[in-house]
This record gives structure tokens, sequence and C-alpha cells, in this order.
């Protein structure tokens, strides 16, 4: 197969709006962070701080997610520059680790949500006793 520019260019819609998701919890995590925070200063509870260091952790995750996209977002570009240089070995070693880098930050991705969710359910069974 033949590595064009609109091969790469295929991965900047998909990118950019992985970005935009995890943007958008990393905000919603920092914003309950500060909440938590708040709260804590205000009792200094236990399990609120517990809560805290887990978000820090899935913080650490959403980092680098995002580190990750952007790399895959800088290699498909740099791709398109080889390509359009007509350097196809290397366009093709870089658009392949691009492929890698993304599959990455989607895996980080897949462990933070399990993490969201492993959080949650404990706080739904804490109601339920």
């Amino acid at each position: 197969m033949e590595l064009t520019l609109g091969i790469p260019a295929l991965l900047f819609p998909a990118i950019s709006l992985t970005m935009l998701a995890y943007n958008a919890r990393y905000l919603a995590i920092a914003a309950l962070i500060r909440q938590l925070h708040k709260k804590y200063q205000e009792t200094a509870s236990a399990s609120i701080g517990l809560q805290v260091k887990k978000l820090r952790k899935r913080l650490t995750i959403i980092k680098n997610m995002q580190a990750t996209a952007i790399f895959s977002f800088l290699l498909a570009v740099i791709t398109m520059a080889l390509i359009f240089f007509n350097i196809e070995i290397a366009a093709n070693v870089v658009f392949g680790i691009s492929l890698l880098s993304l599959i990455a930050s989607l895996v980080l991705s897949f462990v933070e949500v399990q993490l969201s969710t492993k959080a949650l359910s404990i706080q739904l069974k804490d109601m339920e006793k």
C-alpha cells in the first residue's frame, strides 16, 4: 500500500476529537478536586483525602493520554512532510509510530475509564448501606 498525504490527514479529526474528550475529562476532574479540596479544608475528612489521591492518579493518566495523543498528532504532521519531500521509508516508519502512539493513548483512556467506573461503584455501594 502506498502512503499518500490523505492517509495521515485522516488522523487529524480523530485525534482532535480525542483531545477534546480528554480535555473535558481533565477539566471535570480538576473541578471536582477543587471542590473536594475546599470540603477537606473544612472537615479534614480522611475519605475526602483518599478521593483526592485517587483523582490525582487519574489526572496523571489523563496527562499521559494527552501527551501520547499530541505526540501522535505531531508524528502525523511529520509524516505528511516526509511524504511531501518524497522520503517514503521514513514516512512509513513515522506513520507507524504515530499509530502506535494513538493506540497507547486509547489504552490509557480505557484504563482511566475503568478507574472512574470503579470509583463511582464504590461511592454507590456507600449509599446503599
